[in-house]
C-alpha cells in the first residue's frame, strides 16, 4: 500500500507539478531555486560528514535536513532523518533529547498523540538520566499540550506545572512565558476565564521583556478572553495590538488569526461591516498561506524527486559500467574455468566410472555371499525344525508305546494271578525288568515339553490368554497333543486313559475356549 501511494505521488508530480513549474510565476520559480539550493547544500553537507565518520556531526547534519523537511511539512522524510540521527547518538546525549522532542512535535501536529507521548516520555527519561533540566522542562510542556489536545486537563496541568517549576529554576524567561501561555490555554478550555487571563497576562509581561513575535499569540489570547467575558473594548485593544505586531514582524499566521479575532469582536459589537471586512481578509490570508504551504511542499517534494531521480540515473550508469566490466572479466574467467572444468570432469568421470565398476563388483560378490549364507541358514533351520518335529513325533509314539507296554503288563500280571501252575517268582522278575526299563523313560515328558516350546514358543501363552478360565496341566498337555494333530486314540494311549476320557477332556477344554460351534478343535489349535 505504501509503495502504491509513493508511485501515485510521483505520477502526480510528473503530471501536475512539473507543468505547474513551467507556468509558475517568477517569484515561485525563484523560491523553487532557493529550495533546490538549500536541499542540495544540506545533502552535500551530510555526504561530507559521512566521509569524516564522526557520528555526532553526521547526526547534526541529519537534524538540519530533518528541519528542512519539517518546515516544508514533508513529515515522513523529517521523521526519517531525525531517526537516522537518533541511531548515531548515545542515549544521554542532549541532542538525542532534542530529537525525541522534535519527533514528538511532528506526531502531535499529525494528531498521532500516542506516538507523540511515547517520544515525550522517552525525552523526559533521558533528560532525567543526563540531568538535562531544560530538555526535561520542554518535554513536560509538550506532554502537557498533548494531554490538553486529548481533553485530559488534569494531567495536562500537572505536566505544565512541572515544566513551569523547571523553567523557573533555570530562570529561563522565554520557557516560563511559553508554559504560562499553555496553562492559560488549558484554563480557557475549561472556561475558567479569570485563571486563563491571569496566566496569559504573566506570559504577556515576560514576552514584552524578551521582545519577540511570541507576544502576538498571547495578545490574541488576551483578546479572546476579554471577548468571551463580554469586555469587547478591551478585547479590541489587545487584538489590534496583536494585529500591529503581526504586521511589524511580518507574521502572516498571526495576522490571519488577528483578522479572524477582530471579525468576531466587531461582530459582537454590532459593527458588521468591519466584521465582514476582517473576515474576508482573514480568509484571503488563510488561502494564501495554504497556497504557499502547498507550493512550498510541492516544490520540496519535486526537488526530492528530481534529486533521487538524478541519483538513480547516476547509480544506474555506474552500475551498468560495473556490470559491463564485470561481464568482460566474467567471460574471460568463464572461458578459462570451462577448460579446466571440462578437463577435470573428464578425469573425474573416468575415475568415477572405474570406482563404480569396482563397487558394483564388490556389491555383487557381497550379495552373492549373503544369499548363499541365507540359503544355508534356511536349510539349517528347516533341518532343525524337521529334527525337532521328528523328535516330538518320536516322543509321542514312545509315550504311546510305553503306555501300551504298561497296559500289557497289567494284563500279564492279572493272568499270572489267575494261573496256579506257573513259576510266580520268575514271572514277577520278568515283569519287574520291564517296569524298570520304562521307569528310566519318565523324563521324556520334560524333554517333550522343551522340544514343543522350541518349535511352538508362543502356543501355551496364546492358549492361556484366550481361555476364559485357567487351564490345568492336563488340559495344557491335551492342547499340545492336539496341536501335533494326534488322534483321540493316540492321545488316549499317550495319556494312559480311555478314548472316552479324551473325548470328555476335549469337550471341557472346548468350553473354556472362544471357539465357533462348527469349528474343529484341532483346527483352532493348529491356527494358534
Amino acid at each position: 500500500m505504501k509503495r502504491l501511494q509513493v508511485t501515485t505521488f510521483f505520477i502526480y508530480i510528473l503530471i501536475v507539478v512539473i507543468p505547474l513549474s513551467v507556468l509558475a510565476q517568477p517569484d515561485q520559480i525563484e523560491e523553487k531555486k532557493q529550495i533546490d539550493s538549500t536541499f542540495l547544500y544540506l545533502r552535500k553537507e551530510l555526504e561530507i560528514s559521512k566521509k569524516n565518520d564522526k557520528p555526532e556531526i553526521i547526526a547534526q547534519k541529519h537534524l538540519k535536513l530533518g528541519e528542512f523537511y519539517r518546515n516544508a511539512r514533508v513529515y515522513n522524510e523529517a521523521i526519517s532523518q531525525y531517526n537516522n540521527a537518533l541511531v548515531l547518538l548515545k542515549k544521554n546525549d542532549t541532542l538525542a533529547i532534542l530529537l525525541n522532542n522534535e519527533i514528538g512535535k511532528i506526531y502531535l501536529s499529525l494528531k498521532n498523540r500516542n506516538k507523540a507521548k511515547n517520544y515525550f516520555h522517552e525525552s523526559i527519561l533521558l533528560s532525567s538520566k543526563a540531568n538535562y533540566i531544560k530538555g526535561e522542562a520542554i518535554a513536560k510542556g509538550l506532554l502537557g499540550s498533548c494531554y490538553e489536545k486529548e481533553g485530559k486537563y488534569l494531567k495536562a496541568l500537572k505536566y505544565q506545572q512541572e515544566s513551569l517549576e523547571l523553567f523557573t529554576a533555570l530562570d529561563n524567561k522565554e520557557g516560563v512565558a511559553i508554559v504560562n501561555e499553555n496553562i492559560g490555554s488549558i484554563y480557557e478550555d475549561l472556561e475558567q476565564y479569570n485563571l486563563a487571563y491571569k496566566y496569559f497576562k504573566k506570559a504577556h509581561i515576560l514576552f514584552e521583556k524578551i521582545n519577540n513575535s511570541s507576544c502576538i499569540s498571547v495578545l490574541n489570547n488576551l483578546g479572546d478572553i476579554n471577548r468571551k467575558t463580554g469586555n469587547y473594548t478591551k478585547a479590541l485593544y489587545y487584538t489590534v495590538k496583536a494585529y500591529k505586531l503581526a504586521i511589524q514582524f511580518e507574521d502572516q499566521y498571526e495576522l490571519q488569526s488577528a483578522h479572524k479575532d477582530l471579525s468576531k469582536t466587531y461582530g459582537f459589537m454590532g459593527d458588521f461591516n468591519k466584521a465582514y471586512t476582517h473576515l474576508q481578509e482573514s480568509n484571503r490570508i488563510n488561502e494564501e498561506l495554504i497556497s504557499l504551504q502547498n507550493i512550498n511542499q510541492l516544490n520540496t517534494l519535486q526537488t526530492i524527486y528530481e534529486t533521487k531521480q538524478k541519483e538513480s540515473q547516476i547509480n544506474l550508469l555506474l552500475q551498468q559500467k560495473k556490470i559491463a566490466k564485470a561481464n568482460q572479466e566474467l567471460l574471460l574467467v568463464s572461458l578459462i574455468a570451462t577448460i579446466f572444468i571440462a578437463g577435470g570432469l573428464f578425469l573425474h568421470f573416468r575415475r568415477k566410472r572405474r570406482e563404480n565398476s569396482k563397487i558394483q563388483e564388490y556389491k555383487q560378490r557381497t550379495l552373492k555371499a549373503e544369499l548363499e549364507k541365507k540359503v544355508f541358514e534356511e536349510k539349517n533351520l528347516q533341518h532343525e525344525v524337521h529334527v525337532k518335529t521328528s523328535a516330538l513325533s518320536r516322543y509321542s509314539l514312545h509315550l504311546s508305546q510305553k503306555n501300551k507296554i504298561l497296559s500289557d503288563l497289567s494284563l500279564a500280571l492279572t493272568n499270572i494271578v489267575g494261573r496256579n501252575n506257573i513259576d510266580l517268582k520268575a514271572a514277577i522278575k520278568k515283569q519287574i525288568k520291564e517296569i524298570d526299563f520304562n521307569l528310566h523313560q519318565e523324563n521324556e515328558w520334560d524333554e517333550f515339553n522343551n522340544f514343543f516350546k522350541e518349535i511352538h514358543p508362543e502356543f501355551i501363552k496364546k492358549l492361556s490368554l484366550l481361555c476364559k478360565e485357567s487351564l490345568s496341566p492336563a488340559e495344557l498337555r491335551l492342547g499340545m497333543l492336539l496341536r501335533l494333530n494326534l488322534s483321540s486314540k493316540e492321545i488316549a494311549s499317550i495319556l494312559r486313559v480311555t478314548p472316552d476320557s479324551v473325548r470328555v477332556a476335549r469337550y471341557r477344554l472346548r468350553k473354556k475356549l472362544p471357539i465357533a460351534q462348527k469349528e474343529e478343535l484341532v483346527s483352532f489349535m493348529i491356527a494358534l
